[in-house]
């Protein structure tokens, strides 16, 4: 059974996400500060399959949480704020968050996305050891560690399921829609622009670092696609 820490510091909406959450057959751990939320986290982390987090929060705030949780789980967060600037949804998503939604908002909106991230998330049955390298590069996808020169990228979770996908299928050219497909779902409510933003800044970073024997291009008025420039 799917099991959800809900931390907001507002009782009707911890209920209504209770409720919703209830009604899908899951069960709900609440905290109401960050401090809380950490607590219950790291108390119940091998049960906990998804969280909804609140960005402001007394004690500590919920961008603080998220990179707690991140330096040690790849549990999937979906963060929930009244704050709606797009600084705030990029730090959101550049610290680990899976997705990023705000107040007011739909339950079943919420359930909706997280529904979509969970379905995305592979079964236990499912893992095996996928490492991949190529060159100077290496993805350890299982333990979310990427590599150049031996040196780790600090790249984003959703960054380094980006680069996963495209340089496990080099050969392959993914458009837009694949990538939001594949990354984000169907219930994903946002647009292509996204896909360009997190290549933007996967790039950035891989860029800091020299790697003539592979790179991530773009091929116009197609999409993108991992092209390995010279053998490994």
């Amino acid at each position: 059974m799917n099991k959800v820490l809900i931390a907001d510091d507002n009782a009707q909406i911890t209920k209504v996400l209770r409720d919703y959450a209830t009604k899908e057959g899951w069960g709900c751990y609440i905290a109401y500060d960050g401090e809380e939320a950490l607590r219950v986290f790291r108390e119940f982390s091998k049960e906990i399959s998804i969280v909804f987090l609140d960005v402001m929060m007394p004690k500590k705030d919920g961008f603080s949480v998220c990179k707690a949780i991140r330096a040690s789980s790849q549990v999937p967060v979906i963060m929930i704020t009244a704050r709606g600037e797009d600084a705030d949804k990029i730090l959101g998503l550049d610290i680990g968050a899976d997705d990023y939604i705000v107040k007011p908002f739909s339950a079943a909106e919420v359930m909706a996305r997280a529904r979509a991230i969970l379905r995305r998330m592979p079964q236990q049955e499912e893992i095996s050891s996928r490492k991949l390298t190529v060159g100077n590069l290496m993805i350890d996808i299982d333990n979310y560690m990427v590599t150049i020169d031996g040196q780790e990228v600090s790249l984003t979770k959703r960054e380094k399921e980006l680069l996963w996908l495209l340089a496990s299928n080099s050969k392959k050219v993914f458009s837009r829609d694949n990538l939001l497909d594949s990354l984000w779902g169907y219930d994903y409510f946002g647009d292509s622009r996204t896909v360009d933003s997190h290549i933007k800044r996967l790039r950035a970073k891989l860029d800091a670092f020299e790697h003539p024997g592979w790179a991530v291009k773009t091929i116009w008025g197609v999409g993108y696609r991992f092209e390995i420039t010279e053998t490994p």
